[in-house]
């Protein structure tokens, strides 16, 4: 059973910054592709960004130079540092993984972490 626990949200004025972390368990971690997805109130979950499992990232458009996607396979846990947070960051942010089974793709995601950027 795929289990991903998000840490790290939190109250944050805007410029500055917070790191959070994924931990991962019950997965093949290296073999997953992963991502950071967001959701603002009254709005659609979004893809913040992504790391593919041989590295290679990419990212909204919203976050570009702002935002860096990590993985750290030894530890089975993924990142996103955000610098520069600006109000509209402010969302839940989710965990995902992309795992497959038998040739079927799965979507395996976390409960969700708040962050608020406000001064």
């Amino acid at each position: 059973q795929v289990q991903l626990v998000e840490s790290g949200g939190g109250l944050v004025h805007p410029g500055g910054s917070l790191r959070l972390s994924c931990a991962a368990s019950g997965l093949i971690f290296n073999s997953a592709a992963m991502a950071w997805y967001r959701q603002a109130p009254g709005k659609q979950r979004e893809l913040v960004a992504a790391i593919s499992t041989s590295g290679s990232t990419n990212y909204a458009d919203s976050v570009k130079g702002r935002f860096t996607i990590s993985r750290d396979n030894a530890k089975n846990t993924l990142f996103l540092q955000m610098n520069s947070l600006k109000p509209e960051d402010t969302a839940v942010y989710f965990c995902n993984a992309k795992t497959t089974f038998i040739g079927k793709i799965y979507n395996n995601w976390g409960q969700g972490t708040q962050v608020t950027v406000s001064s």
